[in-house]
């Protein structure tokens, strides 16, 4: 037995094209965030930028990783390339998370 409205939705998202699709996808994971930004794991000794990323990963699952991907790569090229120490753009990463997720979270 469906809960009550689930048919209704399912047949309305079924008669949108891929791009509201995602767009009704972004609005109902919103509608899911908690309150509070999620604490991330603490960040161990000596992290590397990619283990970061990992670990930023996992503690906001919730968040689309294509909107990310921008940010994190000019960050992780600013490390690579251009020599900007890995706890700079760690601390840039969090925030980043931190605040994409607050951006989700808000609409």
């Amino acid at each position: 037995m469906a809960v009550d409205g689930e048919d209704e939705l399912l047949r309305l998202y079924r008669g949108l094209d891929a791009r509201r699709r995602r767009e009704l996808m972004h609005f109902a994971r919103g509608l899911d965030l908690p309150a509070t930004p999620p604490r991330p794991e603490p960040r161990p000794e000596g992290e590397s930028v990619v283990l970061a990323l990992r670990r930023l990963t996992r503690s906001y699952p919730m968040l689309d990783r294509r909107r990310l991907m921008g940010p994190a790569s000019t960050l992780m090229a600013q490390h690579a390339l251009q020599g900007r120490a890995a706890s700079e753009v760690i601390d840039e990463l969090e925030l980043v998370f931190e605040r994409h997720y607050l951006e989700s979270r808000d609409g």
